[in-house]
């Protein structure tokens, strides 16, 4: 393991102006006082020089090779003040994972799995005063990845910088855990077989929001998008994972073919899920098939989920062809129970049998 260099910041927010800002965080505008810094040169060995210092400005040449060739990639998570004053991180050890198989496709260096938690540990323990108190509150965590080398020329970069900043949260949509309108993209993939839809990199998000802009001029929270080869299977949203619940009890989600991210909530869902004894089959489901049952009602509930908004149900579905409502625009029974046991679990209010919380001592 690296040593890590604690540089606290000679310039902390005053707490009263820390307080006041936690009082209503949003989600991703306001930042903790410290990030965490790890270097990596292919020539001096790999990952050297962990510090954990002050807040601030990235120092970048204009030939920087993230600028032009877009080697980058992150993970989201987060940091809970469980019930008993502790702080403990949710299934840490399946980001460092999915970290690492993201790196792999974009040809980037893996960063051992200690190394990973640790940097996030090393961040919420400088920055414990910063965990919000409203509901829902947390610490959202966002360790990322970079090619910092300075040239041009299409290869792998040879110098990366990994960092974890940390941000405090509130609910991901205004509406808490209301039903969210969805708008199905009729003219945009997500990913394509082959490309990198199932890794975490900055480019499949910026590729989505052309989509989600015209969601949102449509009246909608979220973007769904189809495959890309013809264009009627569901897949994902622009930053979820979808569930499908029948009147049987029976759940689906769209399976893992490589155009889908593998969401660690969405993972967790299923264990829950078949632990409470429902079936759940990761099959492919059309948006005709989607729109057929939910007017049948033989599917009674859709809901996303993903660590942002945790587990949030979709109550309608909008195309140029119409548009259609899921359960009669509610929250269903399954996905509230889902949801509250999974948030349960992640806050220490109930036990843990698949071993997902982990301390931070």
């Amino acid at each position: 393991m690296l040593p890590f260099a604690v540089e606290p910041t000679s310039n902390p927010t005053p707490a009263d102006a820390r307080d006041a800002a936690l009082a209503d965080p949003g989600f991703g505008k306001l930042f903790t006082d410290h990030m965490v810094v790890v270097r990596y040169d292919e020539d001096k060995g790999g990952w050297h020089d962990a510090k954990v210092t002050a807040r601030a400005p990235i120092p970048m040449d204009p030939a920087s090779s993230v600028l032009h060739y877009a080697q980058e990639i992150f993970e989201g998570m987060k940091a809970y003040r469980l019930s008993d004053g502790s702080t403990a991180l949710f299934r840490p050890d399946a980001n460092a994972r999915r970290f690492n198989e993201s790196a792999a496709r974009m040809a980037m260096p893996a960063v051992p799995p200690e190394l990973f938690i640790e940097s996030v540990e090393q961040l919420v323990r400088i920055d414990s005063d910063w965990f919000p108190k409203v509901d829902g509150g947390a610490l959202y965590l966002r360790p990322f990845m970079f090619a910092s080398e300075v040239f041009l020329g299409v290869r792998p970069a040879r110098q990366y910088l990994f960092i974890t900043i940390a941000s405090p949260v509130g609910a991901y949509f205004k509406g808490g855990v209301a039903p969210v309108t969805i708008w199905v993209s009729q003219h945009y993939t997500r990913a394509a077989p082959g490309g990198t839809g199932a890794a975490k990199c900055g480019g499949n998000y910026a590729a989505s929001l052309v989509a989600q802009a015209e969601a949102t001029a449509q009246g909608c929270d979220q973007v769904v998008f189809l495959d890309a080869a013809e264009h009627k299977w569901v897949e994902e949203l622009g930053g979820m994972n979808l569930f499908f619940v029948f009147e049987d009890g029976s759940v689906i989600t769209p399976p893992l073919t490589g155009t889908i991210l593998p969401g660690i909530t969405r993972n967790s869902i299923i264990e829950l899920a078949r632990s409470q004894g429902l079936t759940v089959r990761e099959e492919p489901y059309s948006i005709d098939q989607w729109q057929q049952d939910a007017q049948s009602g033989k599917l009674r509930e859709t809901f996303a989920c993903g660590t942002a908004a945790v587990v949030t149900p979709v109550g309608t579905v909008k195309s140029p062809q119409g548009s259609f409502t899921i359960g009669g625009n509610q929250s269903g029974p399954v996905t509230a129970a889902l949801r509250s046991a999974l948030v349960s679990i992640q806050r220490g209010d109930a036990a843990d049998p698949h071993g997902w919380v982990h301390r931070i001592g």
